[in-house]
């Protein structure tokens, strides 16, 4: 097993891992290998195969497109809902994006041939799993939608939802620079925006932590940009 610094979380805070049917959870728990996903770690590159599937219970895994030269935008994001490496268990040669964790902290790693011989069996992991990945197809379709036709202002706000919804409070460890990358705009537009939430008191901004001090309002501000696309 990885020893891991970060205080051990239970495997079953990941969604995915708390639905499993007993007797296939009795077949994995003995080889979920608890892992610390530290900020910038590259869990599996795009166009490569990677050895292993990660359950993140407390960190948040951003899935990225690069380009060619070097530039990247986020397309997803992977916390306690989901499993990073979904195409490879579902039949893929490859990753399609770069999996990059965007936020520090605990989760468990499995091996990913045992995930596909279980997929190989049918039945109600299969099920679980196909329904993961059409949901991960909507927010990806969702992201597409909202950056071509949102502000970066509505961006933002989403951006921080989507991470809210990944982890147990209210206050997010984000730089701008970070943001400005995740959501493929320039710095100063993340600024402006972060400025503009935090003057109307729906954030608190300092040193590279966030605050959300009002979530309903930060809603709101994304229009309707957080439902784009979820019927996808």
């Amino acid at each position: 097993m990885i020893p891991t610094s970060t205080p051990r979380s239970d495997p079953r805070s990941n969604q995915l891992l708390a639905t499993l049917p007993q007797e296939v959870w009795e077949r994995w728990q003995p080889y979920l290998e608890p892992v610390d996903l530290v900020l910038g770690q590259v869990l599996s590159e795009a166009g490569r195969m990677s050895a292993y599937v990660y359950f993140p219970t407390s960190a948040i895994v951003s899935l990225l497109y690069m380009t060619e030269d070097g530039g990247s935008s986020e397309v997803a994001v992977v916390g306690k809902d989901g499993i990073v490496g979904i195409s490879l268990v579902l039949g893929g040669n490859a990753m399609p994006n770069q999996a990059v964790v965007q936020s520090a902290g605990a989760g468990y790693r499995l091996r990913a041939g045992a995930v596909t011989s279980e997929v190989q069996r049918g039945g109600i992991v299969l099920q679980m799993l196909l329904g993961y990945a059409h949901s991960l197809m909507g927010q990806m379709a969702q992201t597409a939608a909202c950056n071509r036709y949102y502000s970066i202002e509505q961006l933002l706000c989403r951006r921080l939802l989507l991470a809210l919804d990944r982890v147990p409070s209210t206050a997010l460890m984000m730089t701008q620079e970070l943001l400005a990358n995740l959501l493929g705009v320039r710095r100063e537009g993340v600024t402006a925006a972060a400025l503009k939430l935090q003057r109307a008191g729906v954030i608190r901004y300092q040193r590279g932590r966030i605050d959300v001090l009002d979530r309903a309002r930060l809603s709101q501000r994304t229009g309707d940009c957080m439902g784009t696309a979820v019927a996808a």
